[in-house]
C-alpha cells in the first residue's frame, strides 16, 4: 500500500486528537518534510536504508537539533500507526539513530529596547508599526497579535483567546493552550496607538465596527507581507533581522531586565511553567554582560 494513501487515513486519525492550531503546523512540517520524501514508497518496500536515506534527506536541510528531533518523533508515530493497523514491521527503528546533535552558535535572537527603537523608527506604515509595537511590548506570539480585533481591547488590557494558522489557510482557531488564553495588560501609549487605527479603516472602507482585525481591518494581515515590511525597515536601519517569534523572546528578555517576578512574564506570555519563560533567558545580553565586567572590574580595584 502506498504510503501517500495511508496518510490520508492518518489525518482523519490525528484530526479528532489534535487542536486546530496544533493539526494545522503539523501537516505542514509533515508534508513540506516527511511525506514529500516518502510519497511514492510503498509500505512494504521501507527498510533501514530507507529511513538513512530520509535522514540524509533532512541533513541537507540543516535544521536545528529540536527540528530534527520532533521530525523524527513525527515519523515514529507515523509508522507506529502503520505497525497497529498494517502490521508494518517498526522494530527498524532499533536498528536507526536518531540525528547526529550537531554544535549551534546561539544567535542574538532579540532586540534590545535600543536596537527595536532603532527598527520602528524606520517601519513606515502605520499598521504594521503598532503590529511590531504590539509584539514588542506584550510578548503575544506572532498568530495571536494576528488574530486580535478591536473588540478585544477592554480598558487597558487586551484578551487572548484566539489565535490565527500562519502556515495553512489561515484559519483563526483557539490558542496554543489552555494557559494562552489570558489578558495582557498595554501601556497608555501602545492602547491609544492602537484606537488611532480606526481612522485608518475609516477613511479606507468608509466605516467601521470593532469587530475589524486591529491588525488590516476586515481581513487580517499575512504573515508575508509583515515580514517583507519588517526586512525593509531592517535594511533601512541597518540592523539584523529577528523572526517574528522573536519579538516576544525580545518582550521577555526586556521585562527580565527590568526585574519584573519570572511569574508574572510567564502568565504573560501564556506559558502553562515558569520553566517554559526560564529557557527564553538561557541568551545574556550586551547589558547583562556588562554589568558582569563591571563587577569584577570593580572587584579588581
Amino acid at each position: 500500500m502506498l504510503i501517500v494513501n495511508i496518510y490520508d487515513e492518518y489525518l482523519l486519525y490525528l484530526k479528532k486528537r489534535y487542536k486546530k492550531q496544533t493539526f494545522n503546523n503539523w501537516t505542514y512540517n509533515f508534508n513540506a518534510n516527511i511525506l514529500s520524501f516518502f510519497k511514492n514508497y510503498n509500505l512494504n518496500d521501507i527498510d533501514v536504508k530507507t529511513i538513512i536515506d530520509w535522514e540524509n534527506f533532512i541533513l541537507e536541510k540543516n535544521f536545528k537539533n529540536n527540528h530534527n528531533k520532533n521530525l523524527f518523533g513525527m515519523l515514529k508515530k507515523f509508522f507506529h500507526y502503520c505497525y497497529i493497523y498494517y502490521g508494518f514491521d517498526e522494530t527498524i527503528f532499533l536498528k536507526v539513530e536518531c540525528f547526529p546533535h550537531k554544535i549551534e552558535v546561539k544567535k542574538h535572537n532579540y532586540y534590545t529596547l535600543e536596537e527595536f527603537n532603532l527598527f520602528i523608527s524606520c517601519v513606515e506604515e502605520e499598521v504594521y508599526k503598532q503590529f511590531f509595537c504590539l509584539m514588542f511590548y506584550c510578548g503575544t506570539r506572532p498568530g495571536e497579535a494576528m488574530a486580535l480585533k478591536f473588540n478585544d481591547i477592554k480598558e487597558n488590557k487586551i484578551s487572548i483567546t484566539k489565535t490565527i494558522d500562519e502556515h495553512g489557510n489561515r484559519e483563526v482557531g483557539l490558542p496554543k493552550t489552555d494557559s494562552s488564553i489570558r489578558e495582557i495588560v498595554i501601556d497608555d501609549v501602545l492602547k491609544n496607538d492602537l484606537l488611532n487605527l480606526k481612522k485608518i479603516y475609516q477613511k479606507k472602507y468608509n466605516y467601521f465596527n470593532d469587530n475589524f482585525y486591529i491588525f488590516g481591518g476586515i481581513k487580517p494581515l499575512a504573515s508575508t507581507t509583515i515580514n517583507r515590511y519588517k526586512l525593509k525597515a531592517c535594511e533601512k536601519a541597518k540592523i539584523y533581522p529577528i523572526k517574528l517569534h522573536e519579538f516576544r523572546h525580545s518582550h521577555a528578555t526586556l521585562l527580565k531586565d527590568l526585574g519584573i517576578d519570572l511569574h508574572i512574564v510567564s502568565k504573560r506570555l501564556g506559558h502553562c511553567k515558569p520553566s517554559t519563560t526560564l529557557n527564553i533567558y538561557q541568551h545574556c545580553n550586551k547589558e547583562q554582560e556588562k554589568r558582569v565586567l563591571n563587577t569584577l572590574n570593580s572587584l579588581r580595584t
